[in-house]
């Protein structure tokens, strides 16, 4: 597999084009902080920032001499993974828990209506008498609380929805 980059610049437009590590070594890159760096190509000069970026589906937004773009990133796998009808940095959209063992529900660390993040703890759940930390699977609002603490809870009971 070769490391040819595809990058796309603002989705809506025809900019799309290939980077090879033979053009990448010719890029001359000092970076001024975590976001910003100064980079010179072609004997010409860029100021850049990244404003914001998604790992996963490597997309960015980035400033470059004070002139925004969305950029997306895919190399050789990213490519072949497209073509094989999946989608990059896909995960499972995860709208419900429900209590993977049977127990007691010692602490709901939640309210309706809040924000959680991924691995944030969402309740207490004990079972054979060990406390089992239930976390959060993505990031989200919570929807419903289907339990109450000290309630005795069965394997498979829907005890926390997601919007």
């Amino acid at each position: 597999m070769s490391s040819i980059y595809k990058v796309k610049v603002n989705a809506n437009t025809d900019h799309e084009f290939e980077i090879t590590p033979e053009e990448i070594s010719k890029i001359d890159v000092i970076t001024n902080s975590d976001m910003t760096s100064h980079i010179l190509v072609n004997d010409k000069s860029y100021t850049t920032k990244i404003i914001a970026s998604d790992l996963d589906t490597k997309k960015y937004e980035v400033k470059v001499n004070n002139t925004s773009y969305h950029v997306s990133i895919a190399n050789e796998l990213d490519i072949r993974i497209a073509a094989m009808g999946f989608s990059v940095g896909a995960s499972k959209k995860i709208e419900a828990i429900n209590a993977p063992m049977p127990g007691l529900l010692l602490d709901i660390q939640v309210e309706i209506g809040q924000e959680v993040k991924e691995n944030d703890p969402l309740l207490i759940l004990e079972a054979m008498k060990m406390e089992n930390v239930i976390l959060s699977p993505r990031n989200g609002i919570i929807k419903s609380i289907r339990a109450a603490q000290s309630e005795a809870v069965e394997k498979g009971q829907l005890l926390i929805e997601f919007e």
